[in-house]
C-alpha cells in the first residue's frame, strides 16, 4: 500500500461467451482497480474505480470489504 493508502488489483473474469456485450464487459472488468482509503492509518472505506471513473464505495466491514482486504494483505 502505498503513502496515500491506495492499492489496485484487477478483477478476474472467468466467463467465456461470444456474446458482444459480455466480452465488452470483460474487457472493462481489467480496468476495474480498488483504493483503500484511509484516516488515521485505518481503511474507512474502499473506492471501486473504472479508469479514473468512480463506480462505487465499499464498506471495508461488509463480506465484500473484508475479501478485497484479505487479498492485499496476503500479496503483500
Amino acid at each position: 500500500m502505498s503513502d496515500n493508502g491506495t492499492t489496485t488489483a484487477t478483477e478476474e473474469t472467468g466467463a467465456v461467451n461470444t456474446d458482444v456485450a459480455t466480452v465488452e464487459n470483460a474487457e472493462n472488468a481489467e480496468d476495474v482497480s480498488y483504493h483503500a482509503v484511509e484516516k488515521d492509518g485505518n481503511v474507512t472505506a474502499i473506492w471501486e474505480m473504472q479508469g479514473r471513473k468512480h463506480i462505487r464505495t465499499i464498506d471495508p466491514r461488509s463480506q465484500e470489504g473484508k475479501q478485497i482486504l484479505e487479498l492485499f494483505e496476503t500479496a503483500a
